[in-house]
């Protein structure tokens, strides 16, 4: 009949994902015996069978028995450099530890970096690790950008900059790169279909001078980068920024017109009250990583008065050589106990609230709010998790399967970007025996010839 418009036919989905337990986060409820589609690189649509349109697709994925969530988030991370230094140096203060992990990281050579970056890469995708905010302490962050094309995560890189104390011979480096960092946002920033970001790193309040903060404070804003730092990471350091200052860390930097809301901090595990202020005032985000900080006896993140503050917090694994493992589970569950312990409250830090802290919340942790939850429009950063096994019977409660019972290796299909990379614990493309026999090589090489 003409003059009367027709609505087009729905486009087919890419895929579907049908028969699962869909816990979206971002505080929005479970679904039971649900559907997701993607469409490209976004979730088209959510909803109970029956609900959503799964009638045309053209993959489907069945996900009886298991449950469909966003992939973690890891808020704060060293991977190549970390990967290089696991296990090395066990059982020291985090100030000796430091000193000695320089030895090696000055011999960094760039094929070294290429395969301990793609031995990290394929550790967090088979962990269900789908984002990464990356704190480039190796400081040559090329090689992570080309294990990136193979394993193709989403990610933050910041580069590291330093200027004193171990890290002084990098200064000249920091200075340049700093005044030419135009040409590498030109480059790579907002790359590979927006997943690979770039970002701004700052080693720590102990390891930078106020001329390069307010340096790293002009490049971030001139070109709309986000900043990734330590702060408040441990005694030692509140006892330099205290001598050479006169003040906290938080303080010290906050007079700077540094911290912002584009800044992450990682760590914060020695905030007083007016830190605390601060960093809600400015809107800077925190990555907690609970792991790595009780083993190196760094301290306990006050986590429920920054939640009262409002303060964006999320999960982060740390690097290797301080957590030993790239295991957002781990972190969880770590995180739910030690701050029962601390709090002498066992309400606090509930099940739902540790999932949160691992996606949606360490999404918003590292200013990357376009992942992290389930919902039509978000990117397809997926994993689905089978909790049907031994060590998680019997499920009450999925949520508690999740968080206390389950490990990395329940992960059994990850999607990125709309993109399936693991299935079934296949990496299609991916050659894992010559990954490990690759890097486990360079790292035996680059410790005799550092060490």
């Amino acid at each position: 009949m003409s003059g009367i418009a027709h609505p087009a036919e729905p486009a087919p989905a890419d895929i579907v994902i049908v028969n699962a337990t869909i816990l979206p986060m971002g505080g929005n409820s479970p679904v039971e015996d649900g559907v997701v589609t993607i469409s490209g690189d976004k979730i088209m649509a959510l909803g109970e069978a029956g609900e959503v349109d799964a009638s045309q697709a053209v993959r489907v994925i069945d996900a009886a028995g298991r449950v469909v969530m966003p992939g973690f988030v890891n808020a704060h991370t060293h991977i190549a450099s970390n990967m290089l230094l696991r296990g090395l140096l066990e059982d020291v203060q985090l100030f000796e530890w430091l000193q000695t992990m320089w030895k090696m990281k000055r011999n960094f050579d760039p094929e070294t970096l290429y395969w301990a970056s793609l031995a990290g890469l394929v550790e967090m995708l088979k962990a269900g690790i789908t984002t990464f905010n990356e704190h480039f302490d190796a400081y040559a962050v090329t090689p992570q950008l080309e294990a990136l094309r193979k394993v193709p995560l989403r990610a933050t890189l910041g580069y590291g900059f330093a200027d004193r104390g171990v890290y002084a011979s990098i200064s000249d480096w920091s200075w340049k790169a700093l005044d030419t960092f135009g040409d590498r946002v030109a480059a790579h920033h907002r790359s590979g279909n927006d997943r690979i970001h770039l970002g701004l790193s700052p080693h720590a309040p102990y390891s930078c001078g106020a001329e390069l903060f307010k340096r790293v404070r002009e490049v971030a804003d001139a070109y709309g980068l986000v900043i990734h730092t330590h702060l408040a990471e441990a005694p030692q350091e509140q006892a330099y920024v205290r001598d050479h200052y006169g003040t906290t860390p938080v303080k010290w930097l906050h007079d700077l017109g540094f911290l912002k809301s584009d800044v992450t901090a990682a760590h914060c595990t020695q905030l007083d009250d007016d830190d605390i202020r601060i960093l809600a005032e400015t809107g800077t985000r925190i990555a907690h990583c609970p792991c790595c900080n009780a083993k190196l006896n760094s301290g306990t993140l006050r986590l429920r008065c920054l939640c009262e503050a409002g303060i964006t917090v999320g999960l982060g694994t740390d690097g290797p050589a301080s957590h030993n493992s790239l295991d957002m589970f781990q972190e969880m569950k770590f995180a739910g106990m030690i701050h029962k312990d601390k709090t002498g409250d066992v309400e606090f830090l509930k099940t739902r609230a540790l999932l949160e802290l691992a996606t949606s919340g360490a999404a918003e942790a590292m200013n990357r709010s376009e992942t992290g939850r389930l919902a039509p429009g978000m990117k397809a950063d997926i994993i689905i998790v089978d909790i049907d096994t031994i060590h998680a019977s019997p499920v009450y409660d999925v949520a508690a399967a999740l968080v206390y019972s389950a490990k990395a290796e329940d992960v059994r299909t990850v999607i990125v970007d709309g993109q399936v990379l693991m299935e079934e614990r296949s990496l299609p493309g991916i050659d894992e025996d010559e990954i490990r026999v690759r890097f486990r090589e360079a790292a035996f090489a680059l410790r005799d010839r550092s060490l």
